[in-house]
């Protein structure tokens, strides 16, 4: 959520910066609530200064042995005029408030202009996508001629949009997992954390999924608990309420979960495969940094998850995203896109943000500055260390062979028991 001082000392360079967005912000509106919420302050405090000259009073005209009834009269009419003042004060506080929690993140100065993801702008690639000199495979295909990947099954237990995974795919999936988690613990410092999988309204209005996206979460109504939609919003969460003191940042935290969209709006894109389903995957890289050093931590989250296709040797680009495709609470994200031999074209496969304070305040999450010994808000970040669903089609399109064979990454052969070709 921005700062409500923000908006009302600096409406204009809000709305210029939403601009970018493709946001155009009422600002008519938001000046007469200003207007209306400052006019009815000052005749609060008219009407408090007189209530409060008028009980003075009281007892100055009762020590003289006269008649205070009007006096009390006077008070009371004070006081309820009061409790109206305070009633219409409060409801311009909820229609403020409402409109604050609709308003995305502004964007850094750094992020490109630009409408859609074609606007984006690619920094670096990593890796040159293979030469094949056979009839190149997309990973429905090959997993459904090995018998390893069912949609067919998980629809019928489920429905569409969910895979059902079998033997050394279904393996190879878990291994993925191990192999991320024991990078980002032994090698970059993060700390492991296992989460509930169901989360509050809170928790989702502090990392900024509600109420904007509420038609893109799993609601259980009868517990008023919803599925999480990635780990970022329970993880993130452990720092709502709190204060952290500045020796333990920066919190590094990594964490392993399942994740689940109902994909509102997104009928008839990606049908087709893994790409986009209700169910998956992800390894979450999560920081709670002090502000200075939000945008250096930025760079070195998305090193450390890069790490991962590099030692898999999976050929990505990484791209920045333009202002009208950016995430509701991120300030600049980059995507890391996968090469996918079966769609000829790079694909995400992992978003790093930094919310900058959007999120810290929407939570309450601060830290204690030592120069001033004041709490402060934090800056919050994070990216998929990977989508483990993205990086095993990435595995199988990468490594395939002419007979259907996948070769398994080097890197993956301990930990799938020195099994090298599925």
């Amino acid at each position: 959520m921005l700062d409500p001082q923000l908006l009302r000392k600096n409406i204009e360079t809000v709305r210029q910066a939403l601009t970018r967005r493709g946001i155009e912000l009422n600002t008519d509106q938001l000046r007469l609530l200003e207007r209306r919420r400052k006019d009815i302050q000052v005749a609060t405090e008219t009407l408090q200064a007189e209530r409060n000259r008028h009980s003075k009073e009281i007892g100055r005209v009762k020590a003289a042995g006269k008649d205070i009834r009007p006096l009390l009269d006077q008070v009371a009419r004070l006081g309820e005029e009061l409790k109206a003042r305070a009633a219409e004060l409060e409801k311009i506080h909820e229609e403020l408030d409402e409109i604050l929690r609709g308003i995305p993140n502004i964007p850094h100065e750094s992020v490109p202009p630009g409408a859609t993801e074609e606007d984006n702008e690619e920094v670096r690639r990593w890796g040159e996508p293979g030469q094949m000199d056979f009839t190149v495979k997309d990973h429905v295909d090959l997993g459904e001629a090995l018998g390893l990947i069912d949609f067919e099954a998980a629809t019928k237990v489920a429905g569409p949009r969910f895979v059902l995974l079998r033997g050394a795919i279904a393996g190879l999936h878990r291994a993925l997992i191990q192999f991320m988690l024991d990078i980002h613990t032994r090698e970059h410092g993060y700390t492991e954390v296992n989460v509930p999988y169901l989360v509050n309204p809170d928790s989702l209005f502090g990392t900024g999924q509600l109420p904007k996206f509420a038609g893109d979460q799993f609601l259980v109504e009868k517990q008023d608990l919803y599925l999480i939609p990635t780990a970022e919003v329970p993880v993130t969460n452990i720092a709502r309420d709190a204060i952290i003191a500045n020796e333990d940042l920066p919190v590094k935290y990594v964490c392993h979960s399942p994740c689940f969209r109902s994909e509102a709006g997104s009928y008839g894109q990606d049908t087709r495969g893994m790409i986009r389903l209700h169910q998956f995957e992800k390894v979450e890289l999560v920081q709670l940094v002090e502000p200075e050093n939000s945008y250096r931590v930025l760079e070195e989250l998305t090193g450390h998850a890069e790490s991962i296709l590099q030692r898999l040797a999976l050929p990505y680009r990484v791209v920045t995203l333009c202002g009208g495709d950016l995430g509701f609470a991120a300030a600049k994200t980059y995507d890391i896109e996968a090469w996918l031999p079966g769609q000829q074209k790079y694909r995400e496969i992992s978003s790093c943000s930094n919310f900058e304070s959007f999120q810290a305040r929407r939570m309450k999450a601060r830290w204690r500055n030592p120069d001033t010994g004041r709490p402060e808000l934090l800056h919050t970040l994070n990216g998929s260390g990977l989508a483990v669903g993205r990086t095993l089609i990435a595995i199988m399109e990468n490594c395939q062979d002419e007979a259907g064979h996948i070769h398994i990454p080097e890197a993956l052969h301990p930990y799938m028991g020195g099994k090298t070709v599925i």
